[in-house]
């Protein structure tokens, strides 16, 4: 892992070589984030990401460093650092812990300083902290899969407009918190709202909400940020399985507010039956991504329970590998490792200690496709001067 390390080393420092060289500086710049105003190490990072994209994807897990199968709240403990020797590259977390049960209106201090150490322990180490929000229906009060009609209701002169604002500058007072000792720039977070939307179990999906309000709601949601003094996002747009470049850009937002297309994936993923249809999706993203120079992403994927001892380099690796194009995507994000004591009993989409897939997941580790943290560059300094 020191070889592949020391390359994207090289490679950085060759990008920055040739930034020197002579070159015009339109050509040496690095791509730039969808907000202008964008903090240097959000800029670094997604510089950084798109340089290393064409040839590594990071691995990341959800939950990873919160609790595992056997394990919950142990500091330092990790199922697949446990199995594969490394922590992750990328960890998935969900906004929902800022609030007591989720409830929009009801901030949780406790749950916002145990999220804050997760995502600083994380990046400390050079890993990627990534947000998803399962949120609350803000117009029933229950939950995300409550589907009565709701995103009507947050947009400006509607009825939870108020109710949803607040919980938005909330998470902007936390985006802005997440700044290490010794420095006063929040580290990075990619951001990723109303994944899934393409489906219709989310109140926020294709079924429940019309495409105006959808994209207006999402505008809404990163110009608010932005407004609050958040500058530290990068935000991905994550649909769900998807058919044809018009279904998959049906809900679109616009370039100016999104930095990564990505998308959810466990249907496909299942076997190496229906890696054509995968390796389809990940192609159509890259290609989406790349004319409008943004980043490709699978946001989430993998298998519950891993039933398949080969699956990693059976069937994962070589749908990522299958070309150029599915090559690109920048990271993909497999779902928790959930502690059955007080949760769900076989939801796991990681390995842990003793599971059949471990071996293989050890050489899917030790592919020179595949980043875990251990083997990141410094994805937080920028690689060539603009």
């Amino acid at each position: 892992m020191l070889a592949v390390r020391l390359s994207l080393a090289v490679l950085l420092l060759v990008a920055a070589g040739c930034a020197g060289s002579g070159r015009a500086e339109s050509e040496a710049a690095p791509p730039v984030p969808a907000d202008a105003e964008a903090l240097p190490q959000t800029r670094a990072l997604y510089a950084n990401l798109h340089r290393i994209a064409p040839d590594h994807v990071l691995f990341g897990h959800h939950d990873d460093l919160a609790y595992g199968t056997t394990w919950r709240g142990e500091p330092g403990r990790s199922d697949v650092k446990e199995t594969a020797g490394s922590y992750p590259a990328v960890y998935g977390w969900d906004v929902s812990r800022l609030f007591r049960r989720g409830r929009l209106d009801q901030p949780s201090p406790e749950g916002q300083a145990q999220l804050r150490a997760w995502i600083l322990e994380g990046v400390g180490r050079g890993g990627v902290a990534e947000l998803c929000w399962h949120m609350e229906n803000p117009v029933t009060r229950t939950h995300s899969w409550d589907t009565t009609r709701a995103v009507y209701a947050m947009l400006p002169g509607g009825e939870r407009q108020d109710l949803y604002r607040g919980a938005l500058v909330e998470l902007a007072d936390f985006l802005k918190s997440l700044t290490p000792e010794g420095s006063d720039e929040p580290v990075p977070v990619l951001f990723r709202p109303f994944h899934e939307h393409t489906g219709n179990w989310f109140w926020w999906g294709r079924n429940h909400a019309t495409v105006d309000e959808f994209t207006a709601l999402w505008r809404y949601t990163v110009e608010t940020l932005r407004a609050e003094g958040v500058h530290n996002v990068l935000t991905v747009y994550s649909t769900d399985v998807f058919d044809s470049r018009a279904e998959y850009l049906e809900r679109y937002p616009g370039d100016d507010v999104i930095d990564v297309l990505g998308f959810d994936d466990y249907h496909s993923i299942r076997t190496a039956a229906s890696r054509d249809t995968f390796a389809m999706r990940l192609r159509t993203v890259s290609e989406l991504a790349v004319e409008r120079g943004k980043l490709s992403a699978l946001t989430e994927t993998g298998v519950e329970t891993v039933p398949d001892p080969t699956w990693w380099t059976g069937v994962l690796l070589p749908a990522i590998e299958t070309d150029a194009m599915t090559r690109r995507i920048s990271y993909a994000l497999v779902w928790r490792n959930a502690n059955p004591d007080g949760d769900r009993a076989d939801h796991f989409y990681a390995p842990h200690p003793g599971h059949p897939s471990v071996p293989d997941f050890v050489r899917f580790y030790e592919s020179p496709t595949v980043l875990f943290e251990d083997e990141l560059p410094d994805l937080y300094t920028l690689p060539v001067a603009r």
